[in-house]
């Protein structure tokens, strides 16, 4: 297991957010942290730890005021720490090559992968061949309902109708070399995590680079989620760690990598 870090941007700002919460009107979002700090002193201190495949994550649309801003900052980021990031956050193929030429390890695809609540199997033939499979991972955060869990999209607000499931995630792996999975529902709330989607994925870790992200609140979490996920499950945590605003040490979890 090793420790992924983040860099969530919104509104042009380094925050963290409870992921629940976040709405494209009015550019709102209920935040745990808003950071003084720039997107490149996060990358700067990932890049002096050595830490590698963290995520940069794009939390406003397009037609959002606070876009390019927040793009400014996501490109500041990579320019840090070029091929130490992943980003994602409205990723097609007509931006991704700018990304991945601006420093992006990977990008990171959700939305223009699941339309309509479907997968547009068309659009992820072409990302695939536009970035190569080495290049994309997709994201599929997701949130229960009904006693399943549902992929979702548009960051995060709107469910599709691909459940995670072992057989789904197993038809995604040929074009993708990894996974980005949120527990939606306890995204940013440091209350434990999901338990049930850790089990879901530790069945496909034959052969799998995962990610798990969502309600990480101690080192008894993470010594959970290593065990659950038999250590081949790796970890982002966010609004926790004393680095945003949390009480969990930055340095201990970094020193997970050695568990």
């Amino acid at each position: 297991m090793h420790f992924r870090p983040c860099i969530d941007i919104h509104n042009g700002k380094v925050k963290q957010i409870v992921g629940g919460s976040l709405k494209d009107q009015g550019d709102f979002a209920k935040e745990n942290f808003v950071s003084e700090m720039d997107a490149g002193f996060y990358a700067n201190l990932y890049q002096q730890k050595e830490l590698k495949g963290g995520h940069i994550i794009l939390l406003n649309g397009k037609d959002s005021p606070y876009y390019e801003a927040t793009k400014k900052q996501a490109l500041l980021a990579l320019q840090t720490y070029p091929q130490g990031l992943q980003i994602g956050g409205g990723i097609t193929p007509e931006n991704a090559e700018e990304y991945l030429e601006a420093g992006a390890e990977k990008v990171i695809v959700t939305s223009y992968v699941f339309q309509d609540g479907q997968v547009n199997f068309e659009n992820l033939e072409k990302l695939k061949k536009t970035v190569g499979k080495e290049h994309l991972v997709l994201d599929l955060s997701c949130r229960k309902k009904e006693d399943q869990y549902w992929i979702v999209t548009n960051r995060w607000q709107n469910f599709t109708q691909v459940a995670l499931t072992t057989e789904n995630i197993d038809l995604f792996k040929e074009y993708a070399s990894e996974f980005l999975i949120h527990a939606v529902d306890v995204e940013g709330k440091a209350q434990g995590i999901e338990e049930q989607v850790v089990s879901i994925l530790e069945k496909e870790m034959k052969d799998l680079s995962v990610t798990y992200a969502g309600g990480v609140r101690s080192m008894e979490d993470l010594k959970t989620l290593y065990r659950l996920g038999k250590g081949k499950i790796d970890v982002t945590v966010g609004s926790a760690l004393d680095i945003f605003g949390g009480t969990l040490v930055f340095e201990d979890v970094v020193g997970i990598r050695n568990w």
